[in-house]
């Protein structure tokens, strides 16, 4: 019995399938029978091209920090405006033992070199106070002229030749060249010990200001308090990436620096994008576009397309164009744009309007021909028709069609 029942349920299932098939088949022929046809129509058509990006600021400061520490306490959060020079957070310092030491050594021999730099100074003033180096070309001077007169009254007798008296002209001449000398190096050489005592306390102030930089992350030489980060430009604060209580490296060559905070203008904003290749020959600057942003529904951007690469990158093996447009109005209808928002651009190539068209389904291509197939009587026949503009489902027609004429739906 049990193999009866199974054969049954197998004859049951077989005629199931072949009746379902037949169904099918039917229903198939029916439709292949039946032949749509459709008209031409008058509507807009508006050619552009989609490009997908971010809304991004078109000025965005990231503020680093001058040194490196601890965030102790942060003044802004996102979202907060701020005005440059205004306090954005305070590092504590974490001071280096090696820094600090080497920096006391500064100390101590910037301070040594003032304190010799002093007593040289002090030297030369009572040096100068009591003119020894003057006198001592002034007396030899003083004798050379004694001696120039001694020897003219002699040669004036004639006891001694002109050659002689000659000699003793001429030291003289020498004595007094020797006397404005001693009185220039006199002046000079104060004058430069005062310069270079100048120079040694600078070096001291500098060490002892370094040194206390070091220490406390205050200068009491400069106005300027260097565990103090300020806001370096006027804007929104969008981020503050590190928190209270996390760890800050400094700038300098070797190192970007630690971002305190990132500042940027909201109220001029731009979409950046990116382009095809196939695509970028047909954009220009100055092109108008049409922004959608995903988080904001029902409400349309303008802006204008004011920047395109001139240098594609290749990513998976397709090259895309950078592009970028200007924001004409961000804060449309009280919406407020958020930096990072994605969004899709619709670059208008072409905008026409009450134009005859037709599916682009229902086109046929033939090498370089295009043609629809258009009811005459009972049957079908293929015609040359014109196309202008499409915006990728609806083609302009500019000849070979009118409104009245059935043409086939191509399926």
């Amino acid at each position: 019995m049990k193999k009866w029942a199974l054969r049954i349920g197998i004859v049951v299932l077989l005629l199931s399938i072949v009746g379902l098939w037949r169904y099918f088949a039917s229903q198939n022929d029916k439709n292949d029978g039946e032949i749509e046809t459709t008209k031409a129509f008058i509507t807009n058509i508006t050619e552009k091209i989609v490009a997908t990006g971010a809304i991004n600021p078109r000025k965005e400061v990231m503020v680093k920090a001058q040194i490196s520490g601890v965030i102790d306490e942060l003044y802004v959060e996102p979202g907060d405006l701020v005005a440059k020079g205004q306090r954005l957070a305070r590092i504590e310092l974490v001071p280096d033992e090696v820094n600090v030491s080497n920096a006391q050594a500064n100390v101590e021999l910037a301070r040594l070199r003032y304190k010799q730099s002093k007593q040289e100074l002090e030297r030369q003033q009572a040096v100068n106070k009591e003119n020894l180096d003057v006198e001592n070309a002034r007396a030899t001077l003083e004798n050379a002229k004694r001696e120039e007169a001694r020897n003219k009254k002699l040669f004036d007798e004639g006891v001694i030749s002109e050659q002689e008296y000659r000699q003793f002209q001429l030291d003289l001449e020498l004595r007094q060249a020797d006397f404005k000398n001693a009185q220039i190096r006199t002046s000079n050489s104060l004058k430069q010990l005062e310069l270079d005592l100048d120079v040694r306390q600078q070096e001291l102030n500098a060490a002892i200001s370094n040194l206390q930089l070091l220490k406390e992350g205050v200068s009491n030489n400069s106005k300027q308090v260097a565990n103090i980060v300020t806001a370096t430009t006027d804007g929104m604060v969008l981020d503050t990436p590190i928190k209270e209580g996390g760890s800050v490296v400094e700038r300098n060559t070797f190192n970007d620096g630690t971002t305190i905070a990132s500042i940027a203008d909201m109220s001029s904003l731009v979409f950046e994008g990116n382009i095809d290749e196939s695509e970028v020959g047909k954009l220009k600057e100055g092109m108008p576009l049409k922004l959608t942003v995903g988080a904001i529904q029902d409400e349309v951007f303008d802006a204008t397309l004011e920047f395109i690469a001139p240098k594609g990158v290749n990513t998976n093996g397709v090259v895309n164009f950078q592009i970028r447009a200007a924001i004409e109005n961000p804060e449309k209808n009280g919406v407020l744009l958020r930096a990072g928002y994605s969004a899709n651009a619709d670059i208008i190539l072409n905008n026409k309007k009450n134009v005859l068209a037709i599916k682009e389904r229902d086109l046929i291509f033939k090498g370089d021909s295009t043609l629809v197939d258009l009811k005459k009587g009972d049957e079908y026949e293929s015609s040359l028709v014109q196309l202008g503009v499409s915006d990728g489902i609806n083609v302009e027609v500019l000849e070979g069609l009118d409104t009245t004429q059935l043409v086939k739906v191509q399926k």
